[in-house]
């Protein structure tokens, strides 16, 4: 979803410095006042978000374009307790092919330093260090590109750019339509969506009955079996098989998950967790897959990331169902999206 947007012509701002801390694809640590002379795009990411996500393919092709004047550099604040190891972070930016260097926010410190409240949120600095634009969320990629050219042409009126570029999807091209999708869904505690009228249970597993479909709404997310919850995500304690049931509309459904969320917590590495993905009490057909679907309509849940499990044709009103049967595995967030490119 598109968010705020807005370029700065007064220079009053710097960009705050970089904290000590770890970084990935740098030799050594990078610091803004080292970084003069040169502009700066910091985008603020988190490798199981969906939006940051779908906004890495722009800033990989401006990293190609503008490289030779602007260095990227991601920012990656953990939502998630697993999003601090490092070993994972390093898979999302080897498979989103990362090539700009990526700072190990875990201790917040850049996200305060920006007030930041968002995840994606980028942030466009001049060659002098002073912050010229900024957008969060998604979309507004041909006005960002824009104001790049902008301060790059500030430094250099006669600096040859090439022309902005085309919308790499469908639903990012003029006249494509957004509809609002059902919410981001969250599993534990922590502004949890979980609708089964026992609520949630604190310390210890509790047993759910699975709701009458007259009584699953839109905005909630419904189980059944034995589960416990935590903080930010509900596991599964059961030995037989369970059911989570999410009725939604959007184009395309997402969930954060994880095979036994205990040993992830611990930083070890599970054994996977086999998900089987049901749509409106069917098998998913195979044109509406999502990328994480096998053929034979299952999810392999190795470690803890986003997963995308249905892209429908267009935005549609469905129920998703997940059918579960390994102990441990764990959701951690649903989240959906509502673009449809213009007929």
């Amino acid at each position: 979803m598109a968010g705020e947007r807005n370029f700065l012509q007064q220079r009053n701002l710097h960009a705050p410095e970089f904290a000590a801390g770890e970084w990935l694809n740098s030799e050594r640590p990078l610091m803004m006042r080292g970084l003069r002379g040169r502009a700066v795009l910091v985008d603020i990411w988190e490798y199981s978000c969906v939006n940051c996500l779908r906004t890495l393919p722009y800033l990989r092709e401006w990293h190609r374009r503008y490289g030779q004047w602007l260095t990227i550099i991601g920012v990656h604040t953990p939502e998630f307790p697993f999003g601090r190891e490092k070993t994972q972070v390093e898979m999302a930016v080897r498979e989103q092919e990362i090539a700009y260097p990526v700072y190990l926010d875990n201790d917040y410190a850049m996200w305060d330093a920006y007030a930041n409240r968002y995840w994606p949120a980028k942030y466009l600095i001049d060659p002098d260090g002073y912050i010229r634009y900024h957008s969060y969320g998604e979309g507004g990629y041909h006005t960002f590109e824009q104001a790049i050219q902008t301060v790059l042409r500030e430094q250099d009126a006669n600096r040859m750019l090439p022309p902005i570029m085309q919308a790499l999807r469908d639903e990012d091209k003029p006249g494509a339509v957004c509809y609002r999708p059902t919410p981001e869904l969250h599993g534990g505690l922590d502004r949890g969506a979980l609708g089964n009228p026992e609520g949630y249970g604190r310390g210890v597993p509790m047993v759910y009955m699975m709701p009458t479909a007259a009584n699953r709404v839109r905005g909630s997310f419904y189980v059944s079996g034995a589960w416990q919850a935590g903080e930010q995500f509900l596991s599964y304690q059961g030995q037989t098989e369970a059911l989570v049931h999410v009725p939604y509309e959007a184009v395309e459904v997402n969930a954060v998950l994880t095979p036994q969320v205990e040993l992830v917590e611990r930083m070890v590495h599970p054994e996977a967790a086999m998900v089987e993905v049901w749509q409106d009490d069917r098998p998913l057909p195979d044109a509406i897959r999502g990328d994480d679907v096998s053929a034979d309509g299952r999810v392999m849940v190795d470690r803890p990331r986003m997963y995308n499990l249905i892209r429908n044709k267009g935005f549609e009103a469905h129920e998703l169902t997940l059918r579960v049967k390994a102990r441990g595995f764990a959701l951690y967030a649903f989240s959906f999206t509502g673009c449809v490119k213009a007929d």
